[in-house]
């Protein structure tokens, strides 16, 4: 298709809905023209000004992250914010596409003419993320939204990649007790800033208060992070369906973020997001260049085939895999 970037970053900066979606699937695109072009958009659409706050959000299935994010969303566009959910689903193993479609279990916030909410599928990325949601938010910031959200597939320790990429990032959890508690992983209650405890209404309304106690405790022996006020991480009951909550919840996310942007931790964390982008980018440009050769990806099929059948270490075959490489980088090297 004809990329006219100039008229598409015009738009996006406009902030047409229509324009953005496009500009986040050609961001999306693998194929190698798209690429250029999406580095084209990001590049013209650059604009340190115009930072939204990146909330990341990571729970365990059935939770209702789809329900909290949508009351979350209703009250903020009501409040003047415009909210941009960018919600990662599982993805089909027959056509890579989204399984869930969040954008249908959010019809009431989809409505909103201040809100945008994108379902992208994870594909083989690890992390609970889109292998382009760092492109993706930077252009929701550049259409003028001032909250971005990142719902994520799941919870567990690949899961937080979604901390990296955002400023404030929240665990949410289901009332639950003893055998439960221990079912979360250490690794993500050491990342999440707040941990909402959600469904806090009718007959799980007690439950969820000593669900909420017994994670505050837990909370309190974590080691202190030199990224957080006095009060940070915390535990919070809250509910989708009642409201209850939501408000004190976005309250404190504000607190929190307000404070690092005052303290520098906020720009201190996006400028060293940057460089993990960067360094990201630089291995998947390496990866794409070695299956890019016929030869060499020829190679690697064999070397793998004997890995597999158990006739050559894997670090050998690895190192004999990147020798032509690193001959021809020396060769280059020495050339005038």
């Amino acid at each position: 298709m004809s990329i006219d970037i100039e008229d598409l970053a015009a738009r996006i900066a406009a902030g047409e809905r229509r324009a953005l979606a496009r500009g986040i699937t050609l961001v999306e695109s693998t194929r190698a023209d798209h690429r250029a072009a999406a580095e084209a958009l990001l590049d013209r659409l650059a604009d340190p000004s115009r930072m939204a706050l990146r909330v990341g959000l990571s729970g365990t299935p059935g939770v209702g992250k789809s329900s909290v994010i949508e009351a979350l969303g209703l009250r903020l566009t009501g409040a003047g914010h415009r909210v941009a959910v960018l919600a990662v689903d599982p993805s089909s193993s027959r056509s890579g596409g989204s399984i869930l479609g969040d954008k249908t279990r959010m019809e009431r916030l989809s409505r909103e003419a201040r809100a945008f909410i994108r379902p992208s599928p994870a594909a083989a990325q690890l992390g609970g993320v889109a292998r382009r949601t760092r492109e993706a938010m930077m252009l929701c910031e550049a259409a003028g939204f001032d909250v971005v959200i990142v719902e994520t597939v799941g919870v567990g320790q690949s899961e937080t990649l979604v901390s990296r990429m955002t400023d404030v990032f929240l665990l949410l959890l289901a009332p639950a007790g003893g055998d439960e508690l221990q079912g979360v992983k250490r690794g993500i209650m050491e990342i999440a800033d707040l941990v909402l405890v959600n469904k806090a209404d009718g007959d799980l309304a007690a439950q969820a208060l000593r669900t909420r106690a017994d994670y505050a405790g837990a909370l309190r022996l974590m080691r202190a992070r030199d990224t957080d006020p006095e009060g940070i991480p915390a535990a919070r009951t809250i509910s989708a369906l009642t409201g209850d909550g939501l408000s004190e919840a976005w309250a404190e996310v504000e607190r929190l973020a307000a404070w690092r942007r005052e303290s520098g931790v906020t720009a201190r964390r996006r400028a060293a997001q940057a460089g993990q982008w960067f360094e990201d980018e630089l291995r998947a440009g390496i990866e794409a260049l070695l299956s890019s050769d016929r030869a060499l990806a020829a190679r690697l099929d064999e070397l793998r085939a004997r890995v597999e059948a158990g006739h050559a270490a894997p670090g050998a075959a690895a190192r004999e895999a990147l020798d032509p490489l690193m001959r021809a980088l020396d060769g280059a090297a020495e050339s005038p």
